[in-house]
């Protein structure tokens, strides 16, 4: 069963090599495409099932035995993670078929979108860090290259802050690696957790710690190295966009809470207290760039910053609630995140613009892409009962059983002023009769959207209501999960065998 630990990242590289190949056939290659994310969905479903019922599974590539081989780890955190990895895949990618221009999806489209995926699935399942970077490393060129299809002189300069910052970070993150092999020996996750267990705490372990630290940060967007996201994100089409959005800055944030609890436990107070400071800061400084802006996406944009913040939160408290609050969070937010991002697409292929002051009228003309919207904006803001109330919920609670009511206090501010900047664009694009002078020749050439791009808008909606009405079942499979993480000797255990 081991094996199957491969197929997430099998099927999205065989179907970027047909994508390929096919490279002139355009149907072909979203048969190619569907046909590959569904597969990698049913295999993360598989491997869940198996996890979930057997425990942690190791895959040890090339039968070399840990920590001399290349290793593939799958807990319920990683497996929790590839699922949401791959459903997000499959769904959006059945949008970007009827969103995308075809003179872009000519430009490399699908097989980027699959090493992307590819990319992203590598960086859940690896147990080594040297291969971690290499993931990284995979997400970077594609998201890079995506980032820019098309060749608008917006995108260019997005993608130049977007790159020059992730590329600081790949740079510290291979500086720290090469000091970690250097003093160790070795990259694998679970042998650097077992050796530095043994070592007496020491400066250079520490300032690698804090390399790590950076890189993970920037690529998690955690203040104050944030500001390439809001700069890039509202650039790409839609469909890139959300999938950025879903998926990129999570694998930032699955790298912290995997090394800070596996490997950098030493002097893991120290880092702990940074991370809450960063965490307020974080929301604070996302939340209010999102309630300074008037374009749909570049408020969503800032948004992902702010419930970064959230999810840094939990990892600082450090408790099993606010751990299992954060991986509910990733949960929520990634399905939350990316649907808010593909409505924003239908609303610029309705208008042909974001910008709140030149549209309106929503509600009346499209009821049911008005009552799509609401459920995950007013999800994000935590309203009861929908999934984003229960994310913020249990952080709050876990940071009042420990006594961090100034954090406490600063997220449940982030959190009203969330409802703010959904309520804003509820007001503006959806419920007011009359566009301003300004905005009518956009009316005059004002379009249809293809029905095909709600089909994923629907689902995404439903599992948002679901995650809120089911909240009891997910949260304790995130508790569990929490558990995991909280004990590394487990972790150590199945890919070593040392007790």
């Amino acid at each position: 069963m081991n094996d199957l630990l491969i197929l997430p990242i099998i099927f999205p590289l065989l179907t970027a090599i047909l994508s390929l190949m096919f490279r002139k056939q355009l149907n072909i290659q979203r048969i190619f495409g569907l046909i590959g994310t569904a597969a990698s969905l049913g295999s993360t479903l598989f491997i869940f099932h198996i996890v979930h019922s057997e425990g942690i599974q190791v895959l040890q590539l090339g039968n070399w035995p840990a920590p001399f081989g290349i290793t593939f780890v799958a807990d319920l955190f990683s497996s929790i993670m590839l699922i949401l990895a791959s459903l997000t895949g499959f769904l959006v990618l059945i949008y970007a078929i009827s969103s995308i221009d075809p003179q872009k999806q000519r430009r490399g489209f699908y097989p980027l979108y699959q090493f992307l995926l590819m990319g992203v699935s590598g960086a859940f399942l690896t147990g080594d860090i040297f291969n971690l970077y290499v993931w990284f490393e995979v997400m970077l060129i594609s998201s890079f290259v995506l980032l820019v299809l098309g060749g608008d002189r917006s995108q260019m300069e997005g993608a130049v802050k977007y790159v020059s910052l992730n590329l600081f970070s790949s740079i510290l993150f291979l500086v720290g690696a090469g000091i970690l092999y250097g003093k160790t020996g070795t990259l694998n996750m679970a042998d650097l957790s077992f050796k530095l267990a043994q070592e007496p705490e020491s400066a250079l372990i520490n300032s690698t710690a804090v390399l790590f630290f950076i890189a993970f940060g920037i690529k998690a967007a955690v203040f104050p190295l944030f500001f390439w996201l809001p700069d890039s994100y509202h650039t790409p089409a839609a469909a890139i966009s959300a999938l950025f959005a879903g998926l990129l800055t999570k694998v930032g944030v699955y790298a912290i809470i995997r090394t800070f609890s596996l490997i950098f436990v030493k002097n893991q107070d120290f880092f702990l207290t940074v991370l809450l400071i960063l965490s307020g800061l974080t929301m604070l400084s996302g939340v209010l760039g999102a309630a300074s802006q008037n374009d749909i996406r570049k408020i969503l944009s800032f948004h992902i910053i702010s419930q970064i913040g959230y999810m840094i939160m939990g990892m600082a408290f450090f408790t099993p609630l606010a751990l299992a609050g954060t991986i509910f969070y990733i949960i929520h937010h990634i399905i939350v995140k990316t649907n808010l991002f593909l409505i924003s697409g239908v609303v610029r292929s309705i208008y042909g613009t974001e910008q709140l002051s030149e549209i309106g009228g929503l509600y009346k003309k499209y009821p049911l892409l008005s009552i799509l919207f609401a459920i995950p904006a007013f999800s994000l803001a935590g309203i009861p009962p929908l999934s984003g109330f229960f994310a913020k919920f249990s952080l709050i609670w876990a940071g009042m059983n420990i006594q961090q009511y100034l954090l406490v206090a600063i997220s449940m501010l982030v959190g009203i002023l969330t409802l703010y900047s959904m309520t804003k664009i509820w007001s503006e694009a959806f419920w007011k009769e009359k566009l301003t002078e300004s905005a009518s020749p956009v009316m005059e050439t004002a379009r249809k959207y293809r029905p095909a791009m709600i089909l994923p808008i629907a689902l995404f909606a439903i599992l948002t209501l679901c995650i809120g009405l089911f909240a009891e079942p997910i949260f304790q499979l995130a508790s569990q999960a929490a558990a995991q993480v909280l004990n590394p000797g487990e972790y150590i255990y199945h890919v070593l065998g040392i007790q």
